[in-house]
């Protein structure tokens, strides 16, 4: 097999179809029948000089794709099935990727590194392949130059496939050593500082210890400064790209090199070419999110400035840096509002300033509105729309107070800008603004309004007016009203965009219809402002509400006459379906909120309800959702009539609780679970079999993405909250993968926060679903099938409290459980609660929660636990 290998790989590269099937075929057989000799033969392949480089980057690349996969089950599988082949045949794969770093071609090298660093992230976390390292080490003072710079490449891919904690020290040491060693100026070969520059990035996460030490990290400081001022512009790049990660992993470290990294930074941006400019610049980006962090987790609580652990450069730096990222504001490019992927100096200098407003507060403002006042109204567009841009960036952060009087001057004349500023960039940028200064400064929570009765109408009319402009600025002006009408959330009776309401409604409307309305984002903007318009709206304007009803009825079913669609079209047609599902949900939640118009609005049930049938019938997956979330809206607003609709809808449930590919749309389908049991209650008896089975199959499956899980369990509780005691039947199902569930989320030792989030969530799941079990259970004969689960219940709770990491939502779930097991189960729960380890100082520290929702359910338990106990 091994000549013919070189030729199907060839040939599965092949122009011809046809060959490359057959090759590909060939392959797969391969692979099937003998793995082993399918591996070794691959790693040969790359392995030999003498073969074409095609084939052997091929190979290279079919053997990586062997070892790891974007789908963790997939992942897992794959690990499990290199730890068990035979010791002989991994020795031998490993020997030939070992000797392909040496080859004197760069593809063939580059390949092995990563392939290398893929085994090894499976082998050395099981203490396999311990030689590895210090063979790769041993690399380094080799000649010639090219297996150096390869093996310094596969030193950069293991640390980013390894977790610090399999690396032991020494091993860590003599990396950063070599790595460090390698970027240094007296290394003639620029490949090799490169591989060093970039392998460094990697590293850094392994160097916690490293850093610690002030010579060590002096060193490794001043070797990445010295490499920013390398002649070749890729090792000046991937030099700041390290000083951005050390930046956020290292902050508290960074005091006494942060003026030489200004000096540094400050060059980059004046002088370099973009890619190192732009790196320079998320410098300060990267250290204003480190401080906005740092202070808004320390918030009011600290006493003396000595305990926050903030060290302000950003307020040191201020009056230098804010006038070098001033200057960056006036690099625009010619085209950068139609491209929506964009990104230049300009914009990350104003991204920045942004952050910088929000980290300093009132402070930026002294230093920005000279900038805004010399050259807001100059003849060059560039320094025009730099002084409009200045302006929107630093809305978010310094206290309205300091910013409602700058308003009230600007406002009048970006409003004249957006309609005779001859450039379409000022236009874009002034509508931008606008935008920033509604969502900003502008509804219920501000004191002195910006917005009132005098330029309400005037501010109406110029965005109305500029959603015809071309699309890029038509977009942002459909942005800037839907924060105006957000704005006026709160009030009632009346709002004042009450009269413009039709008028706003219409031009939103011809917006979505208009040619060019698939540039910029544009129809979608229309459609999600259309949606926040209506949300916001008082009962006043809810006639004109219905009657939105038909016409966005009509373009649904405009989208479903379709003739036959190329796949482009069909994806276009597709994302309409999801816009106009969505802007029926919105109608739908608004006319189903109050009694008079809900009675209205029911005369259009049977016609919506059967177009989102229709939708799902044309099945794409974006679609698919939106239609799903509109249908939930429905239930609700329905309720118990909703029923008649069950028979039909029921397999598109089914199909969305399968979907396990598109999380997403599962998830959503879980939650419209909930929505059909609220509303039809016991009429969902029918149903509930061939929906708890798909669901628990859920739980069971390892494909499912785990943030699909909290929302089922708490769906259990939806279900039996619906069917009471009927759920009588589920319950050995249920209750042991609740409890198995339960036992994993009480274990939370040193988990970071995004694994503490989900924790909580899941907790907050099970919780909910005990809540409905226990609930729907209440006042029935069958109370007592539940007695055995409610000593895992309060031990749950228990072991919760002891860990002390649970949120408000979670506390409030746990606490009103316990109120609930004692007021199902009575005197039968009296005793247990307590003899349990923390129930009362559990009810006690909720009793003096600052929180009124959790105050409010720790009242409530008390009563139940204080009957239970009295019977």
């Amino acid at each position: 097999m091994a000549m013919e290998v070189t030729q199907v790989l060839l040939n599965a590269q092949a122009i011809d179809g046809n060959v490359r099937k057959h090759a590909e075929e060939s392959l797969k057989q391969f692979q099937e029948q003998n793995l082993p000799g399918f591996l070794l033969s691959l790693s040969g392949e790359l392995a030999n000089d003498e073969k074409p480089v095609d084939s052997r980057k091929l190979a290279g690349l079919i053997l990586k794709n062997a070892l790891d996969a974007k789908e963790q089950h997939r992942k897992l599988e794959l690990v499990q099935r290199w730890l068990s082949l035979d010791n002989n045949v991994k020795g031998q794969i490993k020997a030939f990727l070992l000797k392909t770093l040496a080859s004197p071609v760069p593809d063939a090298r580059s390949t092995a590194s990563q392939v290398i660093a893929k085994i090894a992230g499976i082998e050395l976390p099981q203490r396999q392949w311990p030689e590895l390292i210090g063979s790769l080490l041993s690399n380094i003072h080799q000649l010639p130059v090219h297996v150096k710079q390869a093996t310094l490449e596969t030193l950069g891919y293991l640390c980013e496939e390894v977790s610090p904690d399999v690396v032991e020290q020494d091993h860590v040491n003599k990396i950063l050593t070599a790595v460090v060693q390698g970027m240094n100026a007296s290394e003639g070969n620029n490949d090799v500082r490169l591989a060093a520059t970039r392998a460094l990035y990697n590293a850094l996460g392994f160097a916690q210890a490293n850093f610690s030490n002030d010579m060590e990290r002096d060193y490794i400081m001043r070797v990445v400064c010295e490499s920013t001022l390398s002649p070749e512009v890729k090792i000046r790049q991937a030099s700041f790209e390290c000083l951005v990660s050390i930046s956020s992993t290292y902050y508290e470290k960074l005091a006494p090199y942060i003026q030489d990294i200004f000096n540094i930074t400050a060059k980059a941006v004046r002088e370099d070419e973009e890619p190192v400019a732009l790196q320079a610049i998320e410098f300060w980006s990267s250290i204003c999110d480190e401080e906005i962090d740092i202070l808004e987790e320390y918030g009011g609580d600290f006493t003396g400035d000595s305990e926050i652990p903030c060290f302000y450069f950003i307020k040191q730096a201020l009056p230098a840096l804010v006038p070098m990222l001033l200057e960056t504001l006036l690099k625009q490019e010619e085209d950068q509002d139609q491209d929506e992927g964009a990104w230049n100096i300009a914009m990350a200098g104003g991204t920045c300033l942004g952050l910088v407003a929000r980290t300093v507060g009132d402070d930026i403002v002294q230093l920005v509105m000279p900038f805004i006042e010399e050259n807001i109204t100059k003849p060059d567009w560039r320094q025009r729309e730099a002084a409009t841009y200045a302006f929107g960036s630093i809305l978010e952060g310094p206290s309205p107070d300091k910013l409602t009087p700058l308003v009230n001057v600007a406002l009048n004349f970006m409003l004249t800008a957006l309609t005779k500023d001859p450039n379409n960039h000022v236009k874009d940028t002034t509508a931008w603004t606008l935008g920033r200064i509604f969502e900003f400064l502008h509804g219920s929570t501000v004191d002195t309004p910006i917005i009132t009765q005098a330029n309400c109408q005037q501010i109406v009319t110029v965005l109305l007016q500029s959603m015809k402009d071309v699309a890029n600025v038509a977009e942002k002006a459909c942005g800037a009203l839907y924060f105006l009408a957000q704005g006026y959330e709160e009030v009632s009776p009346s709002s004042p965009l009450t009269p413009y309401f039709q008028e706003i409604v219409q031009a939103l409307l011809t917006v979505t219809h208009r040619e060019d309305a698939g540039e910029s984002r544009l129809r979608t903007a229309a459609y999600e402002t259309l949606n926040e318009v209506v949300r916001c709206s008082t009962d006043e304007t809810a006639p004109m509400v219905l009657q939105l009803v038909p016409v966005i009825m009509m373009e649904l079913h405009n989208t479903l006459e379709g003739q036959k669609l190329s796949s482009d079209e069909r994806e276009k047609q597709g994302e309409l379906q999801g816009l106009l599902c969505g802007c029926l949900q919105v109608i739908i939640q608004k006319l189903g909120s109050s009694e008079p118009t809900k009675y209205v609005f029911m005369q259009y049930a049977d016609q919506i309800m059967g177009l989102f049938l229709r939708v799902f019938a044309c099945r794409s997956a974006t679609v698919h959702e939106e239609a799903m979330l509109a249908i939930g809206a429905l239930a609700y607003a329905t309720g118990p009539d909703f029923a008649k609709y069950m028979p039909e809808f029921y397999k598109y449930l089914e199909m969305g609780l399968q979907n396990f590919e598109e999380y997403q749309v599962c998830a959503v389908t879980v939650g419209v679970v909930g929505d059909i049991c609220r509303a039809l209650e016991d009429k969902t008896l029918p149903y509930c079999d061939g929906i708890m089975t798909q669901l628990l199959k859920d739980l069971s499956s390892n494909q499912l993405h785990r943030s699909v899980k909290p929302p089922i369990f708490s769906s259990f509780g939806d279900i039996a909250l619906a069917i009471g005691e009927n759920f009588e039947k589920y319950l050995m199902y249920a209750m042991p993968m609740l409890q198995s569930a339960a036992e994993l989320s009480a274990q939370t030792a040193d988990a970071d926060d995004e694994m503490t989030e989900y924790t909580n969530s899941l907790r907050n799941g099970i919780l909910e679903a005990y809540s409905g079990i226990l609930q729907g259970f209440k006042n029935s004969p069958k109370t007592q099938l539940l007695i055995p689960y409610a000593p895992h219940i309060l031990q749950f709770l228990d072991s919760m409290y002891m860990e002390k990491d649970m949120d408000d939502v979670v506390m409030k779930t746990a606490i009103g459980v316990l109120g609930d097991l004692a007021d199902t189960l009575g005197s039968n729960a009296g005793s247990l609660i307590q003899q349990s380890l923390s129930s009362k100082d559990f009810l006690n520290e909720c009793l003096s929660s600052d929180d009124h929702m959790i105050k409010e359910s720790a009242e409530w338990a008390k009563l139940a636990i204080s009957r239970a106990i009295s019977v």
